[in-house]
């Protein structure tokens, strides 16, 4: 039998309609689907009935499947001559373990394409009304993630650096070291003063948003359950006027339809 091909596909960081038009044309063709946590349940509905579903899911302190297993699962179905789509939150590249699973498939010779998909990193911000980049605050942004690896013998962000070198930062898996990355800002000089925002299940409709500053914001929330993406620096000043996502709304004004529901139609 030929061996198959599998796709790494980026599913995007929540709202359905943000999967690209590449990824749900390789999802209505999948034979096997083999998803995260983070991926929206209503694209699974893509697939074809006949597909295998299989939830490889992780939380931070529980994975429901070991890293190895899921290289051995890709390649196992791959040689069975299925078509495989490896359904990732957001893009399989940014800090989505998709470099690794990419390695394991070509050192067993296994064909793979990757399919980018819309990363958290600025997705989640442009939902809550927070541009990366704006000519009156911000020339630079750096993404960076709240969780390292920690077989690497240590941190490797440098934090020093990080602080003044950007105008903006955006941490993604930030629930659980706000506490740590706070005050490595404060302590290499960031100003107290710098805006914050804290964005938990940003693009769907349970996004929540929370701003203060580096001074504050731990005070103003407790800790958030993940996924939650940080934003630091001037430009989430901008989110009272550029909010649309979650903008309150007068009962008198027309009720615009919610963008999860008009994204582009899945069926």
């Amino acid at each position: 039998m030929d061996a198959g091909i599998v796709y790494l596909v980026g599913a995007g960081p929540g709202d359905p309609g943000l999967l690209t038009v590449r990824g749900l044309e390789l999802l209505r063709n999948a034979d096997v689907v083999i998803y995260d946590r983070l991926v929206n349940p209503r694209l699974l509905d893509e697939a074809p009935p006949q597909a295998l579903s299989i939830f490889a899911g992780k939380l931070t302190g529980h994975h429901s499947l070991p890293q190895e297993q899921i290289n051995a699962l890709l390649n196992a179905h791959a040689r069975r001559g299925c078509c495989v789509v490896r359904l990732k939150g957001g893009d399989p590249f940014v800090f989505g373990r998709g470099g690794e699973e990419a390695e394991a498939l070509a050192e067993s010779g296994i064909p793979f394409e990757v399919v980018p998909g819309v990363s958290s990193a600025a997705a989640v911000p442009a939902y809550a009304g927070i541009p990366l980049t704006h000519r009156g605050y911000s020339s630079s942004f750096a993404v960076i993630t709240g969780h390292e690896d920690t077989g690497k013998g240590g941190p490797s962000v440098d934090w020093e650096r990080m602080a003044a070198a950007v105008d903006t930062l955006v941490v993604l898996m930030a629930a659980t070291t706000l506490p740590r990355i706070v005050a490595k800002l404060l302590a290499h000089g960031r100003s107290p003063e710098t805006p914050v925002a804290l964005i938990r299940w940003g693009t769907t409709e349970a996004q929540q948003t929370i701003t203060g500053t580096l001074a504050d914001i731990l005070e103003k929330t407790a800790p958030l359950q993940p996924p939650v993406v940080a934003v630091i620096g001037d430009v989430v000043k901008l989110r009272e006027r550029l909010r649309w996502f979650d903008a309150p709304r007068s009962a008198a004004a027309p009720a615009s339809p919610r963008p999860l529901e008009s994204s582009v139609p899945l069926a």
